[in-house]
């Protein structure tokens, strides 16, 4: 479903990516793995068309997305749910990376997922969809995303992703600063999610729960890839267990 081959990014005059190549496969989870400052971020980015790709191709559904615009691959199916970073906003904090609108209620946040006139034309079964995996969401769907705990907030933020009808959902860090009950929640509703059709690309830093999750991963260092395998080949893996895992 998606091809990345031998991408270059740069920030500026700083290179960040390196000949980075993988590959995700129809139906399936894979996992993007690293510490911080490996690149996890800057690679999804970069699919999503948010940075641009100095050398190499990325291939999307057997096309090439490569100098495509970002909403352009949107409407091709290939979703990005931004990491969750939180900043003070007034009185109310807002996760600036998933990019909600505060003043808006949570129907309105999930409408605007289903901008798109294919999407739209779902948008009463994508909100079913969406309020079986996260119930709270339907019992607040009055209420201003503002106002949301961190859990629901990201909880919706899936929820907007889901409701544009994604071929590949990326996912970008979906456990950070949650409840780890919370985080149970968000990791069951990505399962099913994937039980119905969608493929994942998942970047996460709880490298033993992605990997236990993921058909497939990927590790990111210094902006290569110095790893990849099965999740459960990749768990017993000596550097992986050292480095990521404090065995």
């Amino acid at each position: 479903m998606l091809k990345i081959d031998k991408i270059d990014v740069h920030y500026g005059q700083v290179q960040i990516l390196r000949q980075v190549s993988f590959s995700v496969d129809k139906g399936k989870i894979v996992s993007l793995l690293g510490s911080n400052g490996a690149g996890k971020t800057t690679t999804v980015n970069t699919i999503s068309g948010i940075l641009p790709v100095a050398k190499g191709s990325i291939q999307f559904l057997e096309q090439n997305i490569t100098k495509i615009e970002p909403y352009a691959r949107v409407e091709m199916g290939l979703v990005q749910i931004p990491e969750g970073r939180k900043v003070e906003m007034g009185l109310v904090q807002i996760p600036e990376g998933r990019k909600l609108f505060p003043t808006l209620t949570v129907m309105e946040n999930l409408e605007m997922g289903s901008y798109l006139k294919g999407p739209k034309s779902q948008r009463n079964e994508s909100f079913r969809v969406v309020s079986g995996l996260f119930p709270i969401l339907e019992e607040r769907k009055g209420q201003l995303a503002g106002t949301l705990s961190g859990g629901e907030q990201q909880m919706l933020a899936i929820g907007r992703g889901l409701m544009s009808k994604p071929k590949l959902l990326i996912l970008d860090e979906p456990s950070l600063g949650i409840a780890p009950l919370i985080v149970e929640e968000i990791f069951r509703a990505i399962k099913e999610t994937n039980r119905e059709g969608v493929t994942i690309l998942l970047v996460e830093q709880n490298v033993s729960q992605a990997l236990a999750f993921s058909d497939q991963g990927f590790v990111l260092e210094e902006g290569r890839i110095a790893l990849s395998g099965e999740g459960k080949d990749l768990l017993t893996n000596p550097h992986i267990k050292k480095l990521y895992l404090g065995l």
